[in-house]
């Protein structure tokens, strides 16, 4: 047994309402600059719908992930060593622009400085890589709030294959319309597809929490890791010539700071958390004959923090006291081992992902309630949730490869959780008999409610900080992606650029301890508006108050 330790995250999708503050804030954070204009490390997608890049999901196409050979080993989808040589320099399973979209920005000069006239200027919508007017036909959130459902709706792939099989299991009629919002990130996976498929060596997996990384000197621009990502969550820079993703914001992370968009979530449907694997069956489980087993392989995985031999195993591999006891108080373990209510997201792609979900609730509450029915009531609840608008076998195709039985299994705990918790909050005699119907006790029925419904902020973001040494006595120096043209390359990989001029920023240690003391934090002259947290007078955010003298 090889213990290592992974960071992963758990998204309750009953709490998210939709607002994008995640992606936002990401964007901000990761994706501002000149040349990812397109890119989205994080993404909010309304279910069904073709997601982003369009029908990212359908591996048929772009042949992301792996699959078992006839020897029953793991290989690429996307094909080996040699068919990559055969294509490095003109790799053709690639999302082309039109499927992410072309990104653009308006004309605001036409409508600002437009003469006095009988007509009102209007802002054209212009190319953010060509400057040139268009015509906006996607987007990102093309498919938000069901906004193209009945146009590009049955182009989801999901939604194509349980039509397949049952014409009425999926309507897209407004008034029997049923959706949720799947945020995304890069999962960040054990057996990372992105990370085999990189020529160059440039994708690794941080040993020490399991990050999937870039390394920008490295990269070659090959982008044979975006086709074998097969959530599509690597992003090519054409400025720089560079692949970029989604870093599980490993600066924040390593002061014990939450991810930005765990931070900024309106929801608060996040949560963060260490696990500890054997790294010897990661192999094993991800070759799993059947597709629906590939959810209890990647269970069995995860170790008990608790278990002597599981601790004992851990110490010798390095890993750090005050890492065990993280991964001991950790909500995604509890919420995916212990509770099993949050799913891994296509466990079919073999990647072992480690971001996870669990699954909406609220559509079978909604159903009852509109007929009249108590929607808080266990037997309603059980009964009604093969009835639930959003079908079953649609969660089962994102969560457990098409297995329905462990999706309706977390669904009637969630129920049961509802149920048990309404007569607790109105002073009812709780009914026992609810949580011994899904196989839980009473004591671990109120943990998971807890968990879920009522978690402080650090019992949701169980985060131990990276061994800082003398890092605190640094100033971050700026990072080479951080200007217009990043590192590059020259010549055909990209725009040629230099280092940036390094300049002074605050540190996240000085933000983490900003953030989390009771005083006011000296910042000396400068002003962070977007880190100030609200407390004291900093010396030059307001303007100095008029003395009666000067009236």
């Amino acid at each position: 047994m090889r213990v290592m330790a992974q960071l992963g995250m758990v998204m309750n999708l009953d709490k998210c309402i939709g607002c994008h503050t995640c992606s936002v804030t990401c964007k901000q954070a990761w994706t501002n600059r000149s040349g990812i204009e397109y890119a989205w490390f994080n993404n909010v997608e309304t279910r069904p719908g073709q997601g982003y890049p369009r029908r990212f999901a359908d591996q048929e196409r772009w042949r992301g992930g792996w699959v078992r050979n006839r020897r029953g080993r793991l290989q690429l989808k996307a094909g080996g060593r040699f068919r990559k040589l055969l294509t490095i320099f003109a790799n053709p399973v690639l999302p082309n622009i039109r499927d992410y979209y072309e990104p653009w920005t308006y004309d605001y000069e036409t409508l600002t400085e437009a003469p006095l006239g009988d007509d009102f200027p209007v802002a054209q919508p212009r190319s953010l890589l060509s400057g040139e007017p268009m015509s906006v036909e996607w987007g990102a959130n093309w498919d938000d709030d069901l906004g193209g459902a009945p146009e590009h709706g049955p182009r989801d792939p999901i939604v194509e294959k349980i039509r397949a099989e049952s014409e009425e299991k999926v309507r897209f009629e407004y008034e029997r319309a049923f959706m949720f919002y799947l945020p995304r990130i890069c999962e960040h996976c054990l057996n990372p597809a992105c990370v085999a498929s990189c020529p160059s060596g440039a994708m690794y997996k941080r040993t020490e929490d399991g990050i999937v990384l870039v390394d920008q000197d490295r990269c070659r621009g090959w982008r044979m890791c975006v086709t074998g990502c097969p959530y599509k969550k690597v992003y090519f820079n054409h400025r720089t010539g560079k692949a970029e993703k989604c870093t599980f914001c490993y600066p924040r992370v390593e002061v014990g700071l939450p991810t930005v968009c765990s931070e900024t979530c309106v929801g608060r449907l996040r949560y963060l958390g260490l696990v500890l694997y054997d790294a010897d069956r990661v192999t094993a489980a991800a070759s799993a004959p059947d597709e629906r087993d590939l959810y209890e392989a990647q269970l069995d995985l995860l170790l008990d923090p608790a278990d002597p031999e599981v601790i004992a195993a851990a110490r010798r591999e390095g890993i750090a006291e005050d890492w065990l006891e993280h991964a001991r108080r950790s909500p995604v373990y509890q919420l995916a081992k212990v509770f099993r209510v949050a799913l891994p997201l296509h466990p079919e792609f073999r990647t072992m992902p480690m971001v996870w979900y669990v699954p909406p609730l609220s559509p079978v509450v909604d159903r009852l309630v509109e007929t009249g029915h108590d929607g808080e009531s266990a037997a309603s609840l059980f009964g009604a949730i093969e009835a639930l608008r959003i079908p079953v076998e649609y969660l089962a195709e994102l969560f457990t490869a098409g297995d329905p039985a462990p999706v309706t299994a977390v669904l009637r705990k969630l129920a049961a959780m509802r149920s048990f918790m309404r007569d607790v909050t109105l002073g009812r005699e709780p009914d026992e008999a609810i949580p011994a119907s899904v196989g839980m006790d009473t004591e671990r029925i109120v943990a998971m409610y807890r968990l879920l419904a009522l978690a402080k902020y650090d019992e949701r973001y169980v985060v131990p900080t990276a061994y800082e040494g003398e890092a605190q006595q640094l100033e971050e120096i700026g990072c080479s992606l951080d200007v217009d043209g990043g590192p590059g390359m020259g010549g055909p990989f990209g725009e040629a650029s230099g280092r940036p001029v390094p300049v002074s920023v605050e540190t996240f240690h000085a933000l983490r301890t900003r953030q989390t003391s009771d005083a006011v934090a000296d910042i000396g002259d400068r002003v962070n508006l977007l880190n100030w947290d609200g407390k004291g007078r900093p010396p030059g955010l307001f303007p100095p108050r008029r003395t009666e003298e000067r009236r």
